[in-house]
């Protein structure tokens, strides 16, 4: 993984000293409310309905062992004993004073790690696949170029105050494990007919209150000339990109508006400016930076192992994934034990998530985009070795995917914007089809909660999706189904009216059971749903 470089370690070091003088001021009345607020947003500090949250970068969600540590030993010192792992890939810490924090920031510097553009109209944490640099199916690790992003992103003068934040994902696979086409600018890294790799730029998509499905703008951009063209594609947005209306700031209205093709005329001039301008790194960074990625010393070994324990053959067959090494598995940690908090973890799982990696995982794990912590380096013959430690400490749930495998968003528990709850409802809805033993028939099935139109839950997404809404000052859901982060993307449509707390939940199990007495052969949730259309569950939820 990427280390410090002297420019890194000065970079941070002199952000936290600036914070500590910012937060101070604040402390004592020298700065409002409304003038300290740009400033701690630009540290990744949020004031939410009970305190301070603070939001930690984990780019494209790497971390070894003495980074999970300090975020664990932070969870204990300055919050109350957790911390919640975000869909960007990122870690919060919801109960954060202000006289800490700037403690907290010198802690997470002596480690490598910052706050830095987490928040605020900026480009955001640089995210990519949980598996990168492990998986089968990758073209080439795609993290040197997120981090070279990352580096390009940092500070960058003329991107600092945007209309609106933004936010990048990379990948180099067929298989799109980190929402790409949802994002403000998607990269894949592909290889043309000639052999070459390059990168296809699909601009302009998100959630929120409008969600739309990012376009491919350019099929193929040679490698030595990624940089520019992400310029390019921020230039013209930063031109044009509203102002007067945060509902319509965000780069996937500016390219709705202009047209794809308009947007792509203009991003292709200014991309021809740039081009020689030195804007791109030279080709000796990169160089650089990929030593820091290259793979471990792989050992050959066993790659089969013994089923006979139903528990951990179950767990292998839900929670690991194919690794490029026949030795070798990816293995995820769930954080969605039956009734848990969605992406939570507790100070002391960290330390021992922290201590797996180092001993089983070269010193590595990755922050998912679905709420969940991936060993991406490890051993077939040492899985039910981890299994154990990871099952004595309550995070050897085998739910990847299904329908306990929830992602939520904070909601009206913590968060100011939130219309309703999200938590309780994704705790109830994991306990309801484990006490009645449907996950295992029901398959793959994703289902996303938010609490709110700003769709942090990836609601939009979800084979099923919750929005909570308020309604006449009481907490409602809206219920909505068919959508796809991955390859297939697509959108969510919504069922109908809306439903209470008890109401959605029933209606979730409805649903399923429409699919379930629909479905063909092995289809997935998803597949029923397109293949029958949305009358059928209409039809039971409100007839």
């Amino acid at each position: 993984m990427y280390k410090y470089d002297n420019y890194d370690q000065e970079m941070v070091d002199a952000r936290v000293a600036e914070f500590r003088d910012q937060a101070q001021r604040r402390l004592d009345g020298k700065l409002t409310e409304d003038q300290f607020k740009p400033l701690r947003l630009m540290n990744g500090l949020y004031l939410q309905l009970h305190a301070y949250m603070l939001r930690v970068a984990i780019p494209y969600g790497t971390l070894n062992s003495q980074q999970m540590h300090a975020l664990a030993d932070i969870a204990d010192k300055y919050d109350r004993g957790y911390g919640h792992f975000t869909t960007r890939q990122n870690i919060q810490y919801n109960w954060i004073k202000l006289e800490e924090a700037g403690d907290l920031l010198a802690d997470l510097a002596k480690v490598e790690m910052h706050a830095i553009q987490t928040s605020g109209n900026c480009i955001r944490n640089i995210s990519s696949d949980h598996f990168a640099g492990a998986a089968h199916d990758e073209l080439v690790d795609p993290r040197p170029y997120a981090e070279i992003l990352r580096q390009w992103s940092s500070f960058h003068p003329e991107f600092s105050y945007l209309p609106r934040k933004f936010k990048i994902a990379v990948i180099a696979s067929d298989t799109d494990r980190a929402a790409m086409r949802l994002h403000d600018i998607g990269i894949n890294i592909v290889k043309n007919d000639a052999g070459e790799l390059g990168a296809a730029f699909y601009v302009g998509g998100g959630m929120g209150r409008t969600p739309m499905i990012a376009p491919c703008i350019r099929e193929f951009v040679p490698l030595d000339q990624l940089v520019t063209y992400s310029e390019a594609c921020l230039r013209v947005y930063n031109r044009y990109g509203r102002r007067d209306n945060k509902y319509k700031a965000r780069i996937k209205i500016l390219v709705h508006e202009l047209g794809a093709e308009e947007y792509t005329r203009q991003v292709e001039e200014e991309f021809a400016h740039l081009l020689g301008s030195g804007v791109e790194p030279p080709l000796a960074e990169l160089e650089r930076i990929k030593t820091y990625f290259t793979d471990p010393a792989f050992e050959d070994g066993p790659n089969s192992l013994d089923r006979s324990d139903p528990d951990f053959a179950l767990w292998v067959d839900r929670n690991t994934h194919r690794h490029k090494h026949d030795s070798y598995v990816s293995a995820v940690i769930s954080l969605k034990p039956v009734g848990g908090i969605p992406g939570d973890a507790s100070a002391e799982q960290m330390h021992l998530m922290a201590d797996l990696a180092k001993r089983h995982s070269f010193d590595e794990m990755r922050v998912m985009h679905t709420q969940n912590v991936v060993l991406p380096h490890v051993k077939i013959a040492d899985l039910h070795a981890l299994w154990t430690a990871l099952d004595a400490a309550g995070l050897g749930a085998p739910n990847l995917d299904t329908i306990e495998d929830i992602i939520a968003c904070p909601g009206l528990d913590y968060c100011s914007l939130a219309n309703a709850r999200s938590i309780p409802l994704a705790q109830k809805i994991s306990e309801r089809f484990a006490e009645k033993g449907k996950t295992e028939e029901l398959g793959q099935l994703k289902l996303k909660i938010s609490g709110c139109i700003n769709a942090c839950g990836h609601h939009h997404a979800g084979h099923i999706g919750i929005l909570g809404v308020d309604k006449k000052g009481v907490e409602n859901y809206q219920l909505s189904l068919g959508g796809s982060e991955a390859e297939d993307v697509s959108l969510g449509k919504i069922t109908g009216r809306g439903f209470d707390e008890d109401g959605v939940i029933n209606a979730v199990e409805t649903v399923t059971d429409v699919y379930l007495k629909a479905r063909e052969g092995e289809e997935r949730f998803l597949d029923t749903y397109r293949r029958i259309g949305m009358e059928p569950f209409k039809e039971a939820l409100y007839d």
